[in-house]
């Protein structure tokens, strides 16, 4: 039984910084815009945005072409995620309601990977 502990310590430890390495490679192969796509699944915005074809609310595309330039857009968008909007878009199921489940830092990250959609 030793022996064999022995060499599995023996064979496991010149590895392991190569296992570590590659599990940190395996997570940082998700990119922002990943990240931020998931965390948007997660906060259920897709469930009414789309990125390049409106649905319940505007398309990402157009909030970020509308706000193109604008210095404040990040802070003004991110308080309607979290406050709800004001019609802005006059779509049909009226003003985006409140999303509560949405933090200040999540919504000025989501807003910010928004603003980046082409």
């Amino acid at each position: 039984m030793f022996a064999a502990m022995t060499i599995s310590r023996t064979l496991i430890r010149p590895l392991a910084p190569a296992l570590l390495g590659g599990a940190l490679l395996a997570l940082s192969a998700l990119t922002p815009a990943q990240a931020t796509e998931d965390l948007a699944r997660k906060k259920a915005c897709l469930a009414c945005h789309q990125a390049n074809k409106a649905v319940v609310g505007p398309s990402f595309a157009d909030i970020a072409k509308k706000y193109k330039g604008d210095k404040k857009a990040v802070d003004k968008l991110a308080t309607k995620v979290r406050k709800g909007g004001g019609g802005v878009w006059n779509m049909p199921m009226g003003p985006m309601p409140a999303q509560g489940q949405v933090n200040e830092a999540e919504a000025k990250q989501l807003v910010t990977w928004i603003l980046a959609t082409k």
